[in-house]
């Protein structure tokens, strides 16, 4: 690795993906520096580093820092790359007008074509308004919470055809939030575009999703502006073809796999195995909800009621499901309530293990033991198979794990 060293400038920045983005496009050092506000004069005036990307809440204040500006970054207002220069003093650019121009033009929607909503009025808002108005965007509305156009308002803009999310509404940890609680207001849209890439599908993405709307999370955005801001730092191009390949793999390695099936059919012992292989973090909602209620799985059945239990697994899918990276085996009534789907779906890849019934165990498992294999498999099997992204048949543990690595990673 050479002497230059680069990072990301935030706030709060144990979510980013950027350090594996930029592992990919360039050999040089690339850190996080997480600073509060009183801390940014004195890390920009005596700061160790050769470039930075910027993100929330410093895009604008940044600007005061910089001896020169770029032609995008004064025509936005908004810097979220900073570059030093041979006497010390920073230049501001920004990257980000490529990087949501490439999202945009994944959509494969035309912004002429008809109403573009923009949620929010940040220094991103004002990327994607540029982008947009450069795309001769028939017409152009920003919604914020104080604005004219605002939240409360929103539905007199019924006839757009896409929207635009860039407010931190859903990003990680506070993950499970819209800005808008119903898209069923705007029965033209044909595409929502979240510039937030954790988690990967955010409430808004999962709400178009459920729709039949086109819905695009911000990781492709991400990787491309950083695509452009490795040229700024090294001097060197870089062909663009390298933003999906870069993406797609960043995409594998920080999707959950989340493993449903019936009770009994391998989750844990394959979740555990897999996680071993793939040198991941292993979760078992099962365990977690025991060591939360201090007791095991039957014991809480028994004394506290299937319910009490169905509440503890959606508070563990809750904490778990918004992390990155993990193995997550699942119980096998997950499937029993439905919102456990988004919970899951927001940073997932759901694999099915189809065991045959007749080979699952039913010793220690409550409703197994209550109810018959038989009985649960005839009501749960075709949820697992609606959920499910793969079906994966249980054979050995090796022969199981390989398979999820060849056809679900």
């Amino acid at each position: 690795m050479n002497s230059m060293r680069c990072g990301l400038l935030g706030e709060h920045l144990t979510h980013s993906f950027s350090p594996q983005i930029h592992e990919e496009l360039g050999d040089y050092e690339y850190k996080l520096y997480e600073k509060a506000p009183d801390e940014l004069d004195d890390f920009l005036r005596s700061g160790d580093f050769h470039g930075l990307n910027v993100t929330i809440p410093y895009k604008k204040a940044v600007i005061p820092f910089c001896s020169e500006l770029s032609d995008a970054a004064r025509a936005i207002g908004s810097v979220n790359v900073l570059v030093r220069l041979p006497d010390g003093s920073l230049r501001g650019d920004n990257t980000d007008y490529f990087g949501f121009r490439y999202l945009m033009k994944k959509s494969g929607v035309d912004p002429s074509a008809g109403k573009t909503i923009v949620l929010g009025s940040g220094g991103s808002s004002l990327t994607a308004q540029a982008v947009l108005r450069d795309s001769a965007a028939r017409a152009l509305v920003v919604v914020s919470r104080d604005g004219r156009d605002n939240y409360e308002n929103i539905a007199a803009h019924r006839d757009a055809i896409m929207i635009v999310n860039t407010t931190p509404v859903g990003m990680y940890p506070d993950t499970g939030f819209s800005p808008i609680s119903d898209l069923g207001v705007f029965p033209k849209c044909r595409a929502v575009i979240d510039i937030i890439y954790n988690p990967a599908r955010t409430m808004l993405l999962l709400q178009a999703e459920e729709r039949g709307i086109l819905g695009l999370g911000g990781l492709a955005m991400l990787t491309a502006q950083a695509k452009k801001a490795a040229e700024l730092f090294t001097g060197e191009a870089i062909p663009d073809e390298i933003i999906e390949k870069i993406t797609a793999k960043i995409a594998r390695q920080t999707r959950n796999i989340v493993l449903i099936g019936m009770p009994g059919c391998g989750k844990t012992t394959v979740g555990a195995a897999l996680a071993k292989r793939l040198g991941r973090r292993f979760a078992d909602t099962d365990d977690y909800v025991s060591e939360a209620a201090g007791k095991p799985i039957p014991a809480i059945f028994d004394e506290d009621g299937e319910d009490s239990f169905r509440v503890m697994e959606t508070k563990s899918l809750e904490e778990l499901c918004k992390q990155s990276g993990l193995i997550i085996a699942t119980g096998g009534g997950v499937i029993t309530r439905p919102e456990n789907l988004r919970l899951i779906r927001q940073n997932a890849v759901i694999v099915f293990l189809d065991r045959d019934p007749e080979a699952l165990p039913v010793t220690g498992r409550p409703l197994s033991e209550k109810e018959g294999v038989a009985a649960l498999a005839a009501n749960r099997l075709p949820i697992y198979k609606q959920w499910s992204e793969y079906t994966i048949v249980s054979h050995t543990i090796e022969q199981t794990v390989t398979d999820i690595i060849r056809y679900a990673i």
